[in-house]
């Protein structure tokens, strides 16, 4: 898994929400019962479909019911343990046949905390014990399920906690985490190091006073926390946390439960749930959003998997011509969401944690592995209890598959999908160069070629009149509806961080012209239509000491430095208003294609390093009647004729404050940088 994981990082990357009774039912036959032909080969076509809501445990005190569906079997036994590991077992109970596929069995009196497994006989043979794949709580590493009283893990205030307010997708700034990262630098002032719990705290600082934590996202004034998996994940051994292990988590294992080595106790699955809930509480309190990055596409394990275990082949893709599992994740699987079944579970499963643990998005890990209509189902389902839940993903795959691409949720079929966003990768390398190339340059490193994909950027990948798709480095034509439907970013988890591609790719230059630079990228991604998004740290120039695959590396290469945030606290500041002019201003959130082709032109400059556009007549109802936003990403000053009338300054030479000067004519861009003029 470590080998195909890495190669999964470098090929995807640069392509580069209670499930109880109160849910609605999904009712989903089977293609064969509604006598249409499945998107891709699927030899378990006949299999029948259940489309009720209880599988896996349903608990009181008076009985818990446990339910699992497996078509294949010919036996099944569910076997109950009083701890979460060893040999102690207390009960061996027959299943017994429910229908459509189901085995039941019912557990009298009061069956609390106790740990459970499956055990199918398929084809003669027993299969490995596993929880059920519906599982909400397990024990130590995800090798057996708990039955729980979900009422006992809310934390004091959970009924009222709420989600902080937003209006509409783009006035999202999305800001990506990983859980260990934010707090397991011994300069981080947390108590809780590398543990949802540690996201909770407040009032920590670094070795200078500075804010940590919750507390520093907060100031920096983004809407949305993206926290990398943080489900139950493979590669990371629970029993041992007091040796040093890291994963960034694409390595599932039990989808509806958090990763016991976030929280202070992963023997009993209650505490990873009660303190996974802490950390959003937190964040709501904070005025943060929560977005849990999910990998619904590939699971850690295949042939040992829960879901492989209990229905062999049913949940993964095949190929037709040797039935050999498809691989389009590049780890190994890839799962089959055009299968009734299966995208059941991916619908019940975002419902889930949106219901019982409050989230408010969702990230979907190459998200084109997925078929349109799953992705649309999830979206309705979604938004039918809350409009504001934002839906993102990657429009890529890692390889190829057997879902043919026009069902696809690709970037390019994202007109066709509703109330889901993609990733641009269009902007992102336009501005610092492709992922796959380090020494390439963007736009923000000195390129010559990259000015339209920066202003295919700036429109949010729609359809305007003055851009050339032509030269637009990968995408030769708009892909969005709306510029709710584009997520605009330079950097993330994956290759480097924006800091060590601009030291790979320009070491001839000088670290002041690389700290503009920086700036200019994400000044970019921060005034372009459509949702920015900030890979955590680069507000303090973020370093991985140029490892662009960190996936399993030590904490010394992936942890944040707080030392950073004093260092480069002038550039700290900077994204701080940088963020604060966004949200202040509602022209550079404009929520429609056609508002930006009419309140957004750009100037004529006639040189490829810079990129010139005027926000018009108020546009979206900005307090600014005109702003001009300029870039330039040459080594040297450019001249930009300016239209009619006398310019304010907002922003020149990375500064917000302190302008009377005023321009009209034209104005002189420093090199590698962004002016920000306006009229009021």
């Amino acid at each position: 898994m470590m080998k195909t994981k890495m190669i999964f990082v470098l090929i995807f990357s640069g392509v580069l929400f209670s499930c109880t009774s109160n849910l609605r039912s999904q009712t989903l036959p089977s293609n064969a019962a509604i006598g249409i032909k499945s998107l891709a080969y699927d030899p378990f076509v006949n299999y029948p479909v259940y489309d009720r809501n209880d599988l896996g445990v349903t608990y009181s005190r008076s009985a818990t019911i446990l339910k699992i569906w497996s078509p294949p079997a010919q036996e099944m036994k569910l076997r109950l343990y009083k701890t979460s590991s060893g040999n102690e077992l207390l009960e061996e109970i027959g299943c017994q046949k429910d229908g459509d596929g189901v085995w039941k069995a019912e557990l009298p009196g009061d069956r609390r905390n106790i740990y459970y497994t499956f055990q199918a006989l398929i084809n003669g043979k027993w299969n490995d014990e596993n929880p059920d794949p519906y599982a909400r709580a397990v024990g130590v590493n995800g090798k057996r399920g708990q039955i729980i009283d979900l009422n006992e893990t809310n934390p004091p205030g959970w009924k009222n906690d709420k989600s902080p307010a937003m209006k509409q997708q783009v006035d999202a700034i999305v800001y990506e985490i990983h859980v260990r990262d934010m707090s397991i630098a011994a300069n981080s002032g947390i108590q809780h190091k590398g543990k949802f719990l540690g996201l909770a705290e407040t009032g920590t600082k670094n070795n200078q006073g500075l804010s940590t934590g919750i507390d520093h996202i907060a100031e920096l004034g983004v809407t949305h926390v993206q926290v990398l998996p943080a489900f139950d994940f493979c590669y990371v051994d629970e029993s041992k946390l007091n040796v040093p292990q890291y994963n960034w988590g694409y390595d599932p294992q039990n989808y509806n439960t958090p990763e016991g080595s976030y929280s202070t106790n992963p023997e009993d699955g209650k505490v990873r749930i009660l303190e996974f809930k802490k950390m959003v509480q937190a964040m709501h309190q904070k005025g943060l959003r929560v977005v849990m990055d999910v990998v619904y596409n590939h699971t850690g394990f295949t042939k040992n998997s829960n879901f492989d275990q209990l229905v062999p082949g049913y949940y993964y893709r095949q190929w037709e011509k040797d039935g050999n599992y498809s691989n389009a994740s590049g780890c190994g699987n890839e799962t089959a969401s055009d299968r009734p079944m299966v995208r059941k579970f991916i619908i019940e499963s975002v419902l889930y944690w949106v219901k019982e643990y409050h989230v408010d998005g969702f990230r979907v890990d190459l998200m084109a592995i997925h078929d349109m209509e799953t992705m649309d189902e999830v979206s309705k389902a979604l938004h039918a209890i809350d409009p504001s839940i934002i839906i993102y993903g990657e429009g890529w795959t890692a390889g190829d598959s057997p879902l043919p691409e026009t069902y696809r949720s690709l970037k390019r079929n994202a007109k066709k999908l509703n109330g889901v966003a993609v990733f641009s990768d269009d902007i992102r390398d336009g501005i610092k160069g492709s992922v796959f190339e380090e020494k390439s340059t963007g736009f923000a490193s000195g390129a010559k070629n990259m000015s339209e994909s920066v202003k295919f950027g700036i429109v949010a990948a729609g359809m305007h009149p003055q851009l050339d798709y032509a030269k637009v480095n990968y995408s030769k034509q708009p892909y969005t509806k709306s510029p709710g439907e584009v997520i605009n970013y330079v950097s993330c988890h994956d290759n480097h961080t924006l800091y060590d591609k601009l030291k790979v790719s320009r070491p001839d230059a000088s670290e002041a012209d690389r700290e503009k630079m920086d700036k200019l990228a994400n000044t970019i991604v921060l005034t372009s239509q459509g949702i920015p998004f900030l890979h955590a740290g680069v507000e303090m120039k973020r370093t991985k000491g140029g490892d662009h695959n960190s996936y399993n590396k030590p904490d010394s290469v992936n942890r944040i430095n707080w030392d950073w945030k004093f260092e480069n606290r002038e550039q700290v500041a900077y994204y701080h208003d940088l963020i604060a002019l966004r949200k202040a201003h509602p022209a550079f959130r404009m929520p429609g294609n056609e508002m930006i082709r009419k309140q957004l032109v750009f100037l004529q400059t006639d040189d490829p390093q810079v990129v010139a556009c005027q926000l018009k007549d108020h546009a979206n109802n900005d307090p600014w009647q005109q702003i001009i936003v300029i870039f330039n990403g040459a080594e040297s000053e450019k001249k930009i004729v300016l239209p009619g009338g006398t310019w304010k300054v907002a922003l020149e030479n990375y500064e917000f404050k302190g302008y009377t000067k005023l321009y009209s004519g034209s104005a002189n861009a420093a090199p590698y940088s962004a002016m920000i003029l306006y009229q009021e």
